[in-house]
């Protein structure tokens, strides 16, 4: 049991909240592509970033993982992106520390989703059995370049208050 769910329960509330996460993260991005700050999906964004990590954290384990760590550094960068956003208003650096910030949170979510996707995906799981053959590493590669390249392009075109 966890939080009164049981683990079953507890995971997929926990799914749900990636899901969300990764697809209000996407939205977000693609925003901040064509230079528009979309306030409520922002918000929805950041918030389901931040119950993933702390959620991360209530499952059952026997010491720390790589998952934890993942965790941790997603609330680093969230916690810059929050202040980036609702402390400096995105005003001069603000502005590339948020992109940047939520870029790296998004990209988290999503290298979580790949590496649940080839332990749990039984198609995917013979490809890599231990996240560390061409297949996963070609996928995450993949994954991180565009990242970047987005990422990049979106430091460029998000001016919301132009």
């Amino acid at each position: 049991m966890v939080l009164g769910l049981s683990l079953s329960m507890f995971t997929a509330v926990h799914v749900v909240l990636s899901l969300i996460g990764i697809f209000s993260g996407v939205v977000v991005l693609l925003a901040m592509l064509k230079g528009k700050n979309l306030g409520a999906w922002t918000a929805l964004f950041l918030a389901s970033t931040i119950l993933i990590s702390v959620t991360g954290f209530l499952f059952p384990s026997s010491g720390f993982t790589p998952a934890q760590g993942v965790g941790i550094l997603s609330l680093i960068f969230l916690a810059a992106a929050l202040v980036a956003l609702y402390v400096g208003h995105l005003a001069g650096a603000w502005r590339w520390i948020y992109v940047i910030t939520a870029v790296i949170a998004l990209y988290f979510n999503v290298f979580v989703a790949i590496t649940q996707s080839f332990q749990k995906l039984a198609f995917l799981q013979p490809l890599a059995p231990t996240q560390s053959e061409p297949p996963f590493l070609a996928a995450q590669l993949v994954v991180l370049v565009i990242f970047i390249a987005l990422g990049t392009q979106a430091v460029r075109a998000f001016h919301p208050e132009g």
